[in-house]
């Protein structure tokens, strides 16, 4: 049974954060780092919580180098103000997750959210270049650097990516930033599949392509005036506007999973299933989920046998309790519980929620 967290900290310094951080583990307290709770549901209930770690007072932008094209930000700091910073020099960064507006950096890299422009740009563990990490003993580590070129041994940053704050706490990270593009363009049809893979196939690859459980699909091409108009002509699609992306960054559900597998197998994989939204050249797709545990248990057996995973994003504790957060554990399970025993010894960052 989870109780209510008797104590909010809102620490305004990394290291302030270390030192509360290291108070409660010495106490052997439960503490769950939180941002904005955009994916506060996602994993297990947890099994206590004692003290609620708020980051949203660190919301710095550290350093920003337009010419070395390199940010550095607090993880309390909300994707939105960071690209509007970004934007006064014509730079951004490409994400767009589900759930928006208002997710932290910090919650960003602990929960490993994407959305559709993953497509082109891959997930923020490609262009992280550098991370700030409070740990139970009260030490603030650090991975990578400030500059892309980064010379290091094991890559540590890269542990704490997706791992939901159960190794440390993310205060501080660096990204590789981007150019906006010089032209941007959204079209639509209604030809579900084939039109989708008629896009992907393409010799200029959209920047982003959705696919929608009633056949629309949804592409956004970037590029050079010339090229992008040229391939938009050859589709034929309809031009929509951009705005599009901005509502559909605000798609979840109550309950709600992410469903990964080799993308050639994607369709087969939710071809019997309600309503849903995919990424098919990344082999992703959001599944709104109606039905009960042991329907959604029959869809993890077929995506794993397809060489995949269902994850929950969402759902009420009972319901997260029967289906399972995470599914079958993973080859790496005794790696990781090791790893967990070496940064988090008493276990006292967000217990039970993880894997391990």
């Amino acid at each position: 049974m989870v109780v209510n967290a008797p104590v909010v900290e809102k620490p305004a310094s990394a290291e302030e954060l270390a030192r509360r951080l290291h108070d409660a583990a010495s106490s052997k307290l439960a503490v769950v780092p939180v941002g904005a709770g955009r994916a506060s549901r996602m994993g297990n209930p947890l099994e206590r919580c004692d003290v609620l770690l708020d980051t949203t007072r660190l919301d710095r932008v550290i350093e920003h180098s337009q010419a070395d094209m390199v940010v550095s930000v607090e993880s309390g700091i909300t994707l939105e103000v960071l690209q509007a910073e970004l934007a006064r020099a014509g730079q951004f960064l490409p994400l767009d997750p589900f759930n928006s507006p208002g997710h932290t950096v910090g919650g960003l890299l602990a929960s490993g959210w994407t959305g559709p422009l993953r497509l082109r740009y891959g997930s923020p563990r490609d262009y992280l270049i550098g991370i700030r990490v409070a740990l139970p003993d009260g030490s603030l580590a650090t991975g990578g650097g400030r500059v892309v070129k980064n010379v290091s041994g094991y890559d540590m940053m890269k542990l704490h990516y997706g791992a939901l704050g159960s190794l440390g706490v993310i205060v501080a990270a660096s990204f590789k930033v981007f150019p906006k593009p010089l032209h941007d363009v959204s079209v639509s049809s209604d030809g579900g599949w084939a039109d989708a893979e008629r896009a992907l196939s393409a010799p200029i690859a959209p920047s982003a392509l959705e696919l929608f459980s009633d056949g629309r699909v949804l592409a956004r091409y970037a590029g050079s005036p010339d090229a992008t108009d040229r391939i938009v002509s050859g589709l034929g699609w309809a031009t929509t506007d951009p705005s599009v992306w901005t509502e559909h960054s605000r798609r979840a559900r109550e309950r709600w999973a992410r469903i990964a597998v080799p993308k050639e197998r994607l369709h087969e994989v939710v071809a019997d299933l309600n309503e849903w939204w995919a990424s098919p050249g990344a082999g992703i797709a959001y599944w709104s989920i109606e039905t009960d545990a042991a329907s959604v248990k029959a869809v993890r057996s077929t995506v794993e046998a397809a060489g995949g995973s269902l994850v929950m994003l969402a759902a009420p504790d009972d319901f997260m309790v029967e289906v399972g957060a995470w599914g079958t554990p993973p080859s790496t399970l005794a790696i990781q519980q090791r790893l967990k025993n070496a940064f988090d010894p008493d276990h006292v960052l967000n217990p039970g929620r993880f894997v391990v």
